[in-house]
Parts: C-alpha cells; structure tokens; sequence
C-alpha cells in the first residue's frame, strides 16, 4: 500500500524509484523468511559475484605472470577449474539426501565456506608453487564455491515450487546480486592486484568465503526426523532412478539439450583477447587497472540485462525471447573483430572507449539470454530431489562451458595464437561469432509455455499444505518413478 501511494503522487517518483528495490526485498523477505534471501545475496552477491570478480583478474595474472602459460593452455587450466561444477549433481544429491547432525542444507554451506578459506589461504601463503598445487588449491576454491551455490539453488528451486509466481524474482535476486557483486569485484581487483599482487589478492578473498560460513550459520531450516544412515544407499538409488524419469519426459530432455549445445558452440577464447589487452606490441597494452575497470563495465552491463529482463521482458516466452537474444549475442561478438582489426582508430575510437562499450553490450545481451533458461531451469525440477535436478541442470551448462573452453583453446592453438603472437586472432574471433548463430536453428527444443506456469506434470510437484514443506523425500521418489 505504501509503494502504490508513493507512486500515485507524481512529486515522489523519484523517491519511488529509489524506494521500489527496498519494498521487493521485503516483500521477498516477508513470502519467503530474511534468512534466505540474505543466504541469496552472500552466496550469489559475495561468494560468487565479487569474490568471482576478484579471483578472475587475479587468476589470469597469476597464470600469465608467474606461472607463465600461453593462452590456449590457459584455457585448458580454466576448464579444469570447472570440473567442480561439472558434478554439481553430486554435491545436489548430498544436499538432498544426506542430512548432517540433523539439517539438509546448513552444513554444506559451513563445509563450503572452510574449504574455500583453506584454499585461499594455501595459495596466498605457499611460495614458489608448483603450477600443479595451483591448480588444486584453485580447484579447491572452485568446489567450496560450487558446494554453496548448489545448496543455494537447492533452497531457491524448493522455494520456486512453493511459490512459483515468485520464481522469475528470486531468479532476478540471483542476477542483481551476482551482478553488483560482480561490478564491485571487478572495480576493486585490478587496483588490488597492481597494489598486493595476485597471491595477496587471494588471501584478501578468504574473507567473503568464511561468509557462507555464516549463511550456514544463520539459514532458517527445519530439521530432518527419523533419519537413518542406513537408507542412504536407497535413497540415492531412489534420487537417480527419479532424475532418469524427470529426463524421460519430453519438456525436460529438450531444453537440456539445448542449453548444452547452446553454449558448446559458443565458443570462449577470453583468453586469447586477455592476452593481447595486455601486450606492449601487438595489443593496447592494457593495465592492471584498465583490466579490471572493463570488466567491472561488463558487471553494469550484466546488471543492465538483469534490469532490463525483470521489467520488461520476464513475462514473455521463453523461445521468443531466446531467439532475439541470440541473434543479437552473435552480432555482438564482430564488435571484437573491429577492435582487433583496429577498425575503431580509423573512426577516431580509442581502444578503452571501444572495449568498455563492447564489454558492456557483450555482457548485457550475455545476460537477457542466461536469465529465461535459469527460470525455465528452476522449473523443471520435480519436487523432493529439486537440488539434485537443479544441480544435474547446471551441470550441463558447465559441460557446454567446459566443450566451449577447451574447444576453444584448441582453436587458439591452431591458429598459432600465443603470448606475444596475435595474427590470427581476428580469424578465432569470426569463427566464434558465426556459431554464435547456430543456437537459433535449435529453438523448437524450447517449451513455448507462460514462464509464469508450472512446465512439470502436477504428480511431480506436489507439496505439503501448510507449511510447504515437501513431502517425505522417499515417498515422492518412488511416486516420480512409478508416474510413468
């Protein structure tokens, strides 16, 4: 009631405005408990956004400076950093089935939160580190953040079944937050990293992750009765036998194969063009600093697609706005090829000018297209496994990553694209622009649903009354098994 009156009364738009955030959040606090929605924002805003934004500029340092790899591998190792991600249906499954001292989700996010501050910690305080350790101990930070993030979806799939006209906001509370994090991240890691290097940047980033910690702490959950270690075998024999049947079903299977091909022949050469941002020869010869400022650019513009989509575009179907977003996603990729070519000098552009624009019309569009398949994600999971469905979905977007990634490092390699030689990175840049497109051929896969309508048949996502607590776990595996 309060908002509507600031909005009838034209003197407080302004005031309005600036108020509508504060009255989502409590609306959001008010449907769904203030814990979750602050475990949202530390998981997605600090865990993943700024310390991501961080560990980003500072990983591609530490690689190319004191590791001295050449870009394509670079990529290679990059990719193995997403293997953690790869078995987010393990760490989903866990989540699930697997309650520790009587809770399902808090003390993942505790474990999460300790492995990603001992990991830290080993590369900031070890010297001389073997490229091998390096990469375990990042791996090791990439699994902590993995774990949190899984039982965050979790909490956010089961609140999307129980609220699911909510669903495209907690989805938009994910984006906002990872994206503000993001810019503030990215702002800060190249200052931080010309100040204290890459390793003292990593032990700065122990700090946000022993906040899951606290999320693990704080987290409103209820506690697992009459559990018996006993049956866990049975019930991960329950939880996989349901994910086979979920995948069995036409509306399911579809959209995971399009979100895997989508994104496999997307293909990632970041590093390729991070390279040549900072050679003295061939490239502008970019700072530390200037590094960091175009990304934490990229951030607004993430923010820009995540604005854009809940205010205007979250209520329209899903393959019409992928459709549009794609096409647009593969033009915006040529804008690389006219800075590379060195195009914008001839039109008096320079580099940075050009670059920040690029990286702020690249990430936006990035953005539109990822939020409607996290929405369509979140509601293809059937009730009682919804972390392990969600994390299975996630997964293989991280296999399309991953495919992208080292497609794409084989593709640097091929045309000879190393630390100091660049001539053919104009040639990676159309050939990734062009399959860019291929993913608009893919589109009958997409459901054409109202993506504020449940896709799943009702028998898959049915609930307890009341409290909207799930049903007992087991009873509703074996109903999803039996369904077909």
């Amino acid at each position: 009631m309060e908002e509507s009156q600031l909005e009838r009364d034209p003197r407080n738009g302004i005031l309005a405005l600036v108020l509508r955030p504060i009255y989502w959040l409590k609306m959001l606090a008010e449907e769904l408990h203030w814990s979750f929605v602050l475990g949202v924002m530390i998981v997605y805003g600090v865990s993943q956004g700024f310390a991501v934004g961080m560990s980003k500029v500072s990983t591609k340092y530490y690689m190319k400076d004191e590791q001295k790899v050449q870009p394509s591998e670079l990529q290679v190792y990059l990719g193995l950093l997403q293997l953690p991600w790869v078995i987010k249906p393990l760490w989903g499954l866990l989540t699930d089935t697997l309650p520790v001292l009587g809770y399902k989700r808090r003390p993942y996010f505790i474990f999460a939160g300790f492995l990603s501050v001992t990991s830290m910690l080993a590369l900031s305080l070890q010297r001389n580190l073997s490229l091998a350790f390096a990469l375990l101990s990042l791996m090791g930070t990439s699994a902590g953040i993995a774990i949190a993030d899984v039982t965050i979806d979790a909490c956010v799939t089961q609140n999307s079944i129980s609220h699911p006209s909510l669903a495209a906001d907690m989805q938009s509370l994910c984006g906002f937050s990872s994206s503000i994090g993001a810019l503030v991240g990215y702002s800060l890691s190249g200052f931080l990293v010309h100040l204290v290097g890459p390793k003292g940047v990593f032990g700065l980033l122990s700090v946000p992750a022993g906040l899951v910690i606290l999320v693990g702490m704080m987290l409103k959950e209820s506690r697992v009765h009459k559990f018996t270690h006993r049956g866990v075998n049975e019930k991960f024999l329950d939880a996989g036998k349901a994910m086979w049947t979920a995948l069995k079903f036409r509306d399911v299977w579809r959209p995971c194969l399009y979100m895997y091909l989508s994104l496999a022949v997307s293909l990632n050469i970041h590093e390729g063009m991070f390279y040549w941002y900072t050679d003295a020869k061939g490239g502008p010869s970019f700072s530390q600093e200037v590094v960091g400022s175009i990304f934490s650019v990229g951030a607004v513009g993430s923010l820009g697609g995540v604005l854009v989509y809940q205010n205007w575009l979250k209520d329209h179907p899903f393959r019409d706005l992928l459709f549009w977003s794609q096409l647009l996603y593969g033009a915006s990729g040529l804008l690389d090829l006219v800075l590379v070519l060195r195009l914008n000098l001839n039109i008096g552009l320079p580099d940075y000018f050009f670059v920040v624009i690029d990286e702020a019309i690249s990430m936006m569009i990035g953005r539109i297209k990822w939020q409607p398949l996290l929405v369509l994600s979140s509601k293809l999971c059937p009730a009682g496994i919804e972390g392990t469905f969600f994390a299975l979905l996630m997964s293989i977007d991280h296999v399309g990553l991953l495919s992208s990634t080292w497609v794409g490092g084989l593709l640097l390699k091929f045309l000879k694209v190393t630390r100091t030689k660049f001539d053919n990175l104009w040639v990676a840049i159309l050939i990734r622009s062009l399959m860019r497109i291929i993913p608009v051929f893919l589109l009958f896969l997409i459901p054409r649903n109202d993506p504020n309508l449940s896709i799943l048949p009702e028998e898959m996502l049915k609930m307890k009354k009341g409290d909207d607590r799930l049903e007992s776990e087991n009873t509703e595996m074996v109903s999803l098994v039996n369904s077909t």
